[in-house]
């Protein structure tokens, strides 16, 4: 299937693409290519051939989702560069700000 330069460079224009001559030819001919090949893949008999989404099978590799213990708190804490006691001796990571509150 042939395209024209004015045909890609109205794709070019739908995708926000600012082409340059050279570029609007290379395109005119790789995008033809890719036209072509797409024709010659809709000529084969594909009768009784399933639809794919995967080319190998796949399987679920997540475990089941159950609550399950966490971590004690001063084990989960043990590493933490700067930890900080809110209350009523509630611990948590203290990290830096990272929202300028001044602008």
């Amino acid at each position: 299937m042939s395209l024209t330069p004015a045909e890609v460079r109205n794709v070019a224009q739908l995708a926000r693409l600012d082409l340059t001559d050279a570029e609007l030819t290379a395109m005119t001919r790789q995008l033809g290519s890719i036209l072509d090949y797409v024709a010659r893949l809709q000529q084969l008999n594909l009768d009784g051939v399933e639809p794919l989404a995967h080319a190998l099978e796949v399987h679920n590799v997540f475990r089941d989702d159950e609550p399950a213990p966490s971590l004690p708190v001063a084990e989960a804490l043990a590493n933490a560069p700067d930890r900080r006691t809110r209350g009523e001796g509630e611990q948590f990571y203290a990290v830096p700000a990272v929202l300028d509150t001044e602008a």
